[in-house]
């Protein structure tokens, strides 16, 4: 199965210049957050596939504008051809928005989703609005990363983990793939493809 993962900016590619060639071949779209409501529902209709998403720190709007015909994955485990989807999005709060959580609510919101991680059995994919603490995160507290998502990872072990909240552009030493124990950590600014085997993770 191919994934397209996106984040935090439309690609002029497809929100601007699309055409069916250029995601013939995509199974399944990821979306990690801050991303207008119009293009996910933009894509999900023309390319015809399932569109999974969670929220990030700007996506109050989709309260009023919701992305037609995408599935909301937020705390909860979804699995989609065998694959094993968990969604925990927002970020650290540097305002009142809805979407932001402090690190001790990060871990409650894990500790709740627990019971759903045991009964599929684990997580083949991590899906996030802000990084790992220390893995492609920043030092200013609106893109530090949670230290809440290392216990998860290492105690699931899931083989991807895809975010998306730090720009690439915000400093050019910033990789695009990162690794924690059995896990590559994936920052899905703009767009990434992927391939997963249907039925887990390989």
């Amino acid at each position: 199965m191919k994934i397209m993962a996106i984040a935090d900016a439309a690609s002029p590619a497809l929100w601007e210049h699309y055409n069916d060639n250029k995601l013939y071949d995509t199974d399944l779209i990821v979306s990690c957050g801050d991303l207008d409501p119009r293009y996910l529902s933009f894509l999900v209709t023309c390319v015809n596939v399932p569109l999974l998403y969670v929220h990030g720190n700007h996506d109050e709007c989709y309260d009023d504008i919701p992305p037609d015909g995408c599935i909301c994955i937020d705390d909860r485990v979804y699995v989609h051809n065998g694959i094993r989807f968990l969604g925990l999005g927002g970020c650290f709060p540097y305002n009142k928005g809805k979407y932001m959580y402090t690190e001790a609510q990060m871990k409650r919101r894990i500790r709740r989703v627990s019971r759903q991680i045991r009964k599929y059995g684990g997580l083949d994919v991590l899906v996030t609005h802000a990084p790992v603490r220390g893995i492609g995160d920043g030092e200013d507290l609106p893109h530090r990363g949670y230290q809440a998502f290392i216990p998860l990872l290492e105690k699931c072990r899931p083989p991807y983990m895809l975010h998306g909240h730090v720009h690439m552009q915000y400093d050019y030493t910033l990789k695009r793939e990162n690794e924690y124990q059995d896990t590559k950590i994936i920052n899905a600014y703009e767009k990434y493809f992927l391939e997963i085997q249907d039925g887990g993770a390989v």
